[in-house]
């Protein structure tokens, strides 16, 4: 696939608010080692510099915005917003994926697998632009596109389904299937088992004494473990 260098460079720009004085590094960011003849020359070296140039621009960031949070606060709230999910949506909001260059198998990723080439995009994305233009430009791309959710990751704990339900839309294009596994104990005290699952992600067990609570515990338990909620979010 040939990439036309200035229509890359323009879409960056009007996506981002950063123009790229040379096209190198934007090329690499935006090739995934599948493309025809990408096996030396793809994103995978951007983005690991590209996530360390983001840890260090939500630590500041997060440092700045909330003067009074110990570490173990300052800790949870970093690691809200720097998961896969998180720099997936953020792809999504650039609309990246249809600028990235890939095989024709990777196209039709699902799930996690296509969760973590998003995220990755944006990693190197962030290193393209530090090696453009410093420090002070990745960092201000980070503050357009992360403050919001910054200053919003302190809001209460939404209805673990309805959560889940968002969450499986942004990362599979699915909605959850819930499936009743038991129903045991008499009927004044019946205790169900519930099984919830993702497409593309493993399923997880609740239990509880009505349905809708089993289904809630099995959502929670799939939020927890792909690190959607953590601790600190579930006690707000």
């Amino acid at each position: 696939m040939t990439i036309d260098r200035d229509d890359l460079a323009g879409n960056i720009a009007r996506r981002t608010g950063h123009v790229f004085r040379t096209t190198e590094n934007l090329v690499l960011a935006l090739t995934h080692v599948s493309a025809k003849g990408a096996e030396r020359r793809n994103y995978e070296r951007l983005e690991f510099l590209g996530d360390r140039v983001l840890g260090l621009a939500i630590a500041q960031m997060l440092f700045k915005a909330f003067p009074d949070a110990d570490e173990g606060e300052l800790s949870r709230r970093y690691n809200a917003l720097v998961n896969a999910e998180a720099l997936a949506e953020i792809a999504d909001e650039l609309e990246l994926s249809d600028l990235v260059v890939t095989g024709a198998e990777i196209r039709t990723l699902r799930g996690r697998k296509a969760v973590n080439l998003r995220a990755d995009v944006v990693e190197s994305l962030i290193a393209a632009i530090y090696l453009d233009a410093g420090l002070a430009a990745a960092a201000g791309f980070v503050e357009r596109f992360w403050r919001a959710r910054a200053l919003a990751s302190d809001g209460g704990r939404r209805d673990p389904k309805t959560e889940l339900q968002e969450w499986a839309h942004r990362v599979s294009g699915t909605v959850p299937v819930y499936a009743t596994v038991s129903r045991t104990g008499p009927d004044h005290d019946p205790v169900f088992v519930v099984q919830a699952s993702v497409e593309g992600y493993p399923p997880e067990t609740g239990s509880g004494s009505s349905k809708r609570q089993a289904e809630q515990r099995a959502a929670t338990a799939i939020l927890r473990r792909e690190n959607v909620w953590n601790d600190w979010e579930e006690t707000k």
